[in-house]
């Protein structure tokens, strides 16, 4: 069909249809909360949301654009039999031996109340773990689903900073596209003010992470940041990684021009095989995603790192959170500290030491930025393969 209005209905009518076969959605079990065992991983939650509070507990906050940033704390319960890369979620009430839930909902007064108990928790770390980590959902999430993909993010990769979990106005539809797309943009200023209330707190560094359309709000807050001269916060931000970015290449490349200096270092999850950014092209008129993987080279001239997961597991749209292969990979913790936390290698090893991953018969490959290439010489060998017998950890 030639017809560009065409295609978007027919995208349209399927992701609606879709829809109606789909069942029920994720719930937080806020409003029955049930005995937990003690011995079940809990993890305290920092909330800060662009969403409507709900005036009931479930769920806590609606699909409602908020003109306010709202604030709150809470606890996630990892079920009993979690599986690594999986959100066991229920429509009822959640089974906390089997499903994600969570329980002590406090809603908190304004900024203020929120910096000191981010502060509290900061001081109950060592001072090593003393550091911020913000996830910000994708399209197409409830709260309690964007909420529990966070913590299954945290748990798997045994994520050791202060979590918090940023929560925009998607409208948990699939249909609702346009909707989330303007949701996105409406929530950039309350992302950058909580970039900037971490960056002020008693943190060593703050990370944040995007996911799909959520990787669209992290570059519209910081580039909001960078317009407003927000060095001060800016300077703090340890590390970005963008995961399967929803986001036009010109827009992209639109927004790091207004950007004098990325956070470093800056790393964008790619595949060539994500069919959630292949639908989102063709709602978009055509045009490519820069989490498609077929705009790298533009990424390397913009000093930014791209991790290309096409043969891995799969190369998902979620495979981020989701592959087991990227788990072993990065789980060890030297390399993910190299890739995401600003532990630099000396440029010439870290070029030999993660051009090529190959685990299980699966690559994952590193594309470097320009920056770091232009202080290598020579070929960049791969690196040997790695084993399941060795968990294919960086030695």
């Amino acid at each position: 069909m030639k017809n560009p209005a065409g295609r978007f209905a027919l995208v349209i009518l399927a992701a609606m249809l879709t829809q109606s076969c789909a069942g029920p959605r994720a719930v937080t079990g806020l409003a029955s909360p049930v005995q937990t065992n003690g011995d079940m991983p809990a993890i305290p939650f920092l909330i800060a949301t662009t969403r409507t509070k709900s005036p009931t507990t479930e769920p806590p906050y609606s699909r409602d654009r908020s003109s306010m940033l709202n604030f709150s704390q809470l606890t996630v319960v990892v079920p009993a039999t979690h599986q690594p890369g999986s959100v066991e979620t229920s429509s009822t009430t959640p089974d906390p031996q089997r499903q994600f839930s969570a329980r002590d909902l406090v809603r908190l007064k304004d900024r203020n109340a929120f910096s000191s108990q981010l502060n509290a928790m900061l001081a109950k770390r060592p001072p090593s773990q003393r550091e911020v980590f913000i996830f910000v959902h994708g399209y197409n999430n409830n709260f309690a689903e964007g909420l529990f993909r966070n913590a299954q993010v945290v748990h798997d990769y045994d994520i050791t900073s202060v979590p918090i979990h940023f929560s925009w106005a998607s409208a948990g539809s699939l249909s609702g596209y346009v909707f989330d797309r303007d949701s996105a943009l409406q929530a950039r200023d309350g992302l950058a003010e909580t970039i900037a209330i971490a960056a002020r707190s008693n943190a060593n560094g703050v990370f944040v992470v995007g996911h799909s359309m959520g990787a669209y709000v992290v570059m519209e807050a910081l580039r909001t940041l960078a317009l407003r001269g927000k060095t001060d916060v800016t300077s703090r931000i340890r590390g970005v990684v963008l995961a399967a970015p929803d986001i036009d290449p010109d827009v992209f490349s639109s927004q790091v021009r207004d950007i004098p200096s990325l956070p470093h270092p800056f790393t964008i999850v790619v595949s060539r095989r994500d069919r959630a950014l292949s639908v989102s092209r063709r709602i978009t008129g055509g045009r490519p995603r820069v989490g498609s993987g077929f705009e790298i080279p533009l990424l390397q001239e913009k000093n930014i790192q791209v991790i290309d997961i096409s043969d891995v597991d799969g190369g998902g749209h979620s495979g981020f959170a989701t592959s087991g292969t990227l788990m072993k990979l990065l789980g060890s913790g030297r390399l993910l500290r190299q890739l995401v936390a600003n532990q630099d290698a000396p440029g010439e090893d870290k070029a030999a030491e993660a051009r090529q991953l190959i685990v299980d018969n699966a690559s994952l490959v590193l594309h470097l930025p320009l920056r770091i290439l232009k202080r290598t010489t020579g070929p960049q060998p791969l690196l040997p393969r790695q084993t399941a017998s060795d968990g294919g950890a960086m030695q």
